[in-house]
């Protein structure tokens, strides 16, 4: 069984599935990078420090809220941006847009400093 790369082997150990960067499908070569845009289509992941925060500062996530953030992280990847901070009534989402993952949250309580670094946009949704 396989899940964003790692295999789990009959013995309970995980490996990582080794990916030359091309598909053959129907003789076609398809490249790693329409590879990585076609995932990216799927939806957002949650890395598990960002489920944790989640968890952790009550932040519930709805299909309505899923949308809103993945339509707010797809405005962003047309503009080219790379980390991005996406700001809402339920708190901010730092994403990772080329890994599509959103790497951490916080709610607005949680916002005291309100410095955000290692950002090259931000959307208001």
């Amino acid at each position: 069984m396989e899940m964003n790369g790692v295999q789990r082997l009959e013995n309970g150990r995980a490996g990582v599935s080794q990916n030359t960067g091309r598909t053959q499908t129907g003789g076609n070569q398809v490249s790693f990078e329409k590879l990585l845009q076609e995932s990216a289509r799927e939806g957002l992941n949650f890395s598990k420090h960002a489920a944790k925060r989640m968890n952790e500062r009550g932040i519930a996530v709805d299909s309505q809220l899923m949308s809103n953030l993945e339509h707010a992280v797809d405005g962003a990847r047309k503009k080219g941006a790379r980390d991005v901070a996406v700001i809402g009534a339920q708190g901010v989402f730092i994403v990772n847009v080329p890994n599509n993952t959103v790497v951490t949250t916080m709610s607005q309580s949680d916002m005291k400093e309100r410095v955000f670094t290692n950002i090259d946009s931000a959307v208001l949704m």
